[in-house]
């Protein structure tokens, strides 16, 4: 049986990213912050090929879904040789190729409990912004990237302009980090 492929004249429109791998330099220190932290779920790591030989490389596998199980969503692999973070993620500075990873919760409530429960945990709070379509937090990981930790708006807010929602932005003080106003601006101009 043979399958016919259509012929396209442009890309297939794909689903959104699979998952993403991050070089770590301390697989302990990282699996610490991004499970023990920030949530996700351990579901695997590279084990040794059935002759004995070590794993070809440091790399375990995390998953964020509340209530099953994705393959994963996020990796780490260690690596030597990793250049020293910087002591505070700047979303405008540094030389990292990764700017910054979105963390999504399920609710306004679950993120406000997490913003407390790293706030609690010693995690330095880079940045806390109220966007058009999320409400967030900046911190950043043992490695130097950049986290936002948000939940999403209704979508009934931003989904008429969401260009304006991307551009829309108030940053708010420090002494703001926990409040979070539920009169969500949907007139971007």
């Amino acid at each position: 049986m043979s399958d016919t492929v259509k012929h396209r004249t442009g890309p297939v429109t794909p689903l959104g990213v699979n998952h993403l791998v991050l070089n770590v330099r301390d697989m302990e220190e990282s699996h610490h912050f991004w499970s023990e932290l920030l949530g996700f779920k351990q579901v695997g790591k590279l084990k040794p090929a059935p002759d004995g030989a070590p794993p070809i490389m440091n790399m375990q596998f995390y998953s964020g879904v509340v209530d099953d199980v994705n393959h994963h969503d996020l990796a780490l692999v260690e690596r030597e040789g990793l250049a020293e973070p910087p002591d505070q993620w700047s979303m405008v500075e540094g030389s990292s190729a990764i700017n910054h990873i979105a963390i999504t919760y399920p609710d306004r409530e679950s993120w406000l409990e997490q913003v407390q429960f790293l706030k609690e945990n010693g995690v330095p709070m880079n940045l806390r912004i109220d966007h058009g379509m999320t409400h967030s937090v900046y911190v950043n990981d043992p490695n130097g990237y950049g986290v936002e930790v948000l939940y999403e708006l209704p979508e009934e807010v931003w989904r008429d302009d969401i260009d304006g929602a991307l551009n829309y932005a108030v940053v708010l003080p420090d002494e703001k980090l926990l409040e979070d106003d539920t009169d969500y601006e949907t007139n971007f101009n």
